[in-house]
């Protein structure tokens, strides 16, 4: 059985028209939603998101069917009834989850990675947690108990992820009767923020109406101001899946264990900041000013990173354990590199052609091992892609390495 990868791969052409879109209409208007570092971190993201649920949807999956087919107390007939079932079913589910995400801390220290851009634009809504499922699925079981096939959750669970989408931009208003039952971009440009009477509103992912019954709506009447309320400062996305764990770890590591699962498991956020010392003075400035020809290496191994993130979902039922696990490092170790060259870190010189040599003999080897054909047109492209690149990247590595820092 396919999972629901199928279907975002089949949105990704139009996941990036529509960014694209956006683009244009906010340059036409003179908004600025977009910010090169920001967005690529968000992409980058995404893919990881995307990459890292390859390996848990194996478990998820898996214990979905389980309980579907040997534990649930009916089953629907009418897959159509069983679709709208399961949507509410699931959007009622999604509101609790998404509501511990943000009141519960070991939740909200994997949730965090979607609200930490302070931008509000159509990428936002590809910055996924990595394992943030893997923490929730549980409160979703409920489904497969209640009969609702796994081919059925998988394509409502499509459905309201792919629904979320759209909601994430500046450039749609209110939209009357709809903002009474729908989420939308003003519903949840609420959500997102940091003023201090938006916050922790507007959990639904589908439907308003959860927040409505709940206590949690809160109509968007100000001026938004995007991101978390303390910064992250860093464009690095491996960084950003983690660095709140961190936080918490510095809290309770001199605190009983009885403290220490409470900040965990029943304090907050906003209770864990009465704890924390946060020096910011000490974080990265995120804001670093890059000449334009390391923005289009940049762009160009990014392009480089998303084909490689595509064929790696497509073939990942086809390639071994060992090229999975090397090709997930290597994508790891690309979002990472990009992290460095907007930061502008001094080791990032040594890494950089390393990386496109070991990119490149790890591609060769594998194609020709598990596919042969076409190996040699494989080889002249990926081996002309690694020249250009490093010859590119030694081109500007003296006139940037004069700005960079540790």
């Amino acid at each position: 059985m396919k999972d629901s990868s199928i279907y975002i791969l089949i949105a990704i052409p139009f996941f990036f028209a529509l960014i694209g879109l956006e683009w244009l209409i906010a340059r036409y208007y003179n908004k600025k939603v977009y910010g090169l570092n920001d967005t690529v971190t968000n992409l980058s993201i995404g893919v990881g998101n995307q990459v890292i649920g390859l390996f848990l949807k194996l478990i998820l999956i898996g214990a979905y069917i389980a309980i579907y087919e040997n534990f649930a107390v009916f089953h629907f007939e009418n897959s159509f009834v069983a679709f709208l079932v399961g949507t509410v079913l699931f959007d009622f589910i999604f509101y609790w989850a998404h509501r511990w995400g943000h009141e519960i801390n070991f939740f909200w220290g994997a949730h965090i990675v979607h609200h930490q851009s302070e931008h509000y634009n159509l990428s936002v809504a590809l910055r996924q947690s990595w394992f943030h499922n893997l923490l929730s699925f549980w409160m979703f079981l409920p489904i497969p108990l209640l009969g609702i096939d796994p081919v059925v959750f998988l394509g409502v669970n499509a459905f309201i992820t792919l629904y979320q989408f759209w909601i994430h931009t500046e450039l749609i208003g209110k939209l009357g009767p709809i903002e009474w039952i729908f989420n939308t971009p003003s519903a949840h440009r609420v959500h997102h923020s940091t003023n201090p009477q938006y916050l922790d509103k507007n959990y639904g992912g589908l439907f308003i109406i959860w927040d409505r019954l709940f206590g949690t709506y809160q109509e968007e009447v100000e001026v938004p101001v995007y991101g978390i309320t303390t910064p992250l400062k860093s464009w690095n996305p491996i960084w950003a899946n983690f660095h709140f764990y961190l936080d918490v770890f510095k809290v309770g590591k001199q605190k009983s264990i009885g403290m220490k699962l409470k900040i965990l498991f029943w304090d907050g956020p906003s209770q864990l900041g009465k704890w924390l010392d946060v020096k910011l003075e000490n974080q990265i400035i995120k804001v670093q000013t890059l000449r334009t020809n390391t923005k289009i290496y940049i762009i160009s191994q990014f392009v480089l990173l998303l084909c490689g993130a595509i064929v790696y979902m497509a073939f990942f039922a086809e390639i071994s354990v060992v090229y999975r696990l090397g090709f997930l490092a290597l994508i790891l170790f690309t979002m990472w590199s990009i992290s460095a060259l907007f930061e502008k870190k001094r080791w990032v010189n040594w890494t950089e052609v390393p990386r496109l040599l070991l990119i490149c003999s790890l591609l060769n080897v594998m194609y020709y091992l598990q596919f042969v054909n076409w190996f040699n047109v494989c080889l002249v492209a990926t081996a002309s892609a690694t020249i250009l690149s490093i010859i590119w990247w030694i081109w500007h590595w003296k006139s940037e390495s004069q700005t960079q820092v540790g």
